[in-house]
């Protein structure tokens, strides 16, 4: 039988990795059928939209109160996206005796801080850029923006204003932490980032699947 698949399912999109590839569908057109067969399936799933039923070879990812001195900090810990930990075990590799941010910028844009002794220190959680939008969404919008203008239509002002919101927001945020802790590492992942990253004004690392890594390490951490 081949080996593992790791999934993460998240609101818009699923992605696997198998044999060290990465393969993604929109959630809703994904199902089990659109996986190779192996006899052991990792699996996260922070979708509202999409159920998968328990079956023996899949082992439903929650978070954990520790991963080796990564700490999660919440009282209830599963309470916590297990989205979330999982981008923070890879970030946690990556980045082991110093302190780092996760922004995870998707359908959902979180931001999660990590001390330099591996405490979860707690994150911020505030809608995506389509979550946004989504409460006019029968203004128009624009791609071709600048959010330091305004604007003359209708259009240009939804985008500039939506866009500005959601960009001014993580700058902030990463800004106010790294006021009290400038030596912590930051780094971006999510689909979302492809539209946000030239505008955020603060140095980052990108890696488009933290969230599949990190569940690749929960996995061989579990064995």
């Amino acid at each position: 039988m081949n080996s593992s698949i790791y999934l993460d399912i998240g609101n818009l999109n699923a992605k696997w990795k198998f044999d060290g590839k990465y393969f993604e569908n929109p959630t809703s057109e994904f199902n089990l059928d659109n996986l190779p067969k192996s006899s052991k399936i990792w699996m996260s799933n922070v979708s509202s939209n999409l159920v998968i039923n328990s079956q023996p070879n899949i082992s439903l990812v929650k978070s954990q109160k520790r991963y080796k001195t990564l700490i999660n900090s919440y009282e209830e810990v599963d309470k916590l996206g297990s989205d979330r930990w999982l981008a923070m075990i890879a970030s946690y590799e990556l980045n082991q005796g110093s302190g780092f941010i996760v922004v995870d910028i998707g359908t959902a844009v979180t931001i999660d801080l990590v001390d330099n002794s591996g405490l979860h220190i707690g994150g911020v959680i505030f809608p995506g850029l389509l979550k946004i939008r989504s409460t006019f969404s029968h203004f128009p919008v624009s791609e071709e923006i600048n959010i330091d203008e305004i604007s003359q239509s209708t259009e240009g002002a939804w985008s500039i204003g939506t866009l500005g919101i959601l960009v001014n927001g993580i700058n902030r945020k990463i800004h106010d932490i790294k006021a009290k802790d400038p030596d912590v590492n930051v780094y971006l992942t999510g689909g979302g980032v492809s539209d946000l990253g030239k505008l955020l004004d603060f140095s980052y690392v990108y890696y488009k699947n933290l969230v599949l890594d990190g569940l690749e390490l929960y996995a061989n951490n579990m064995r």
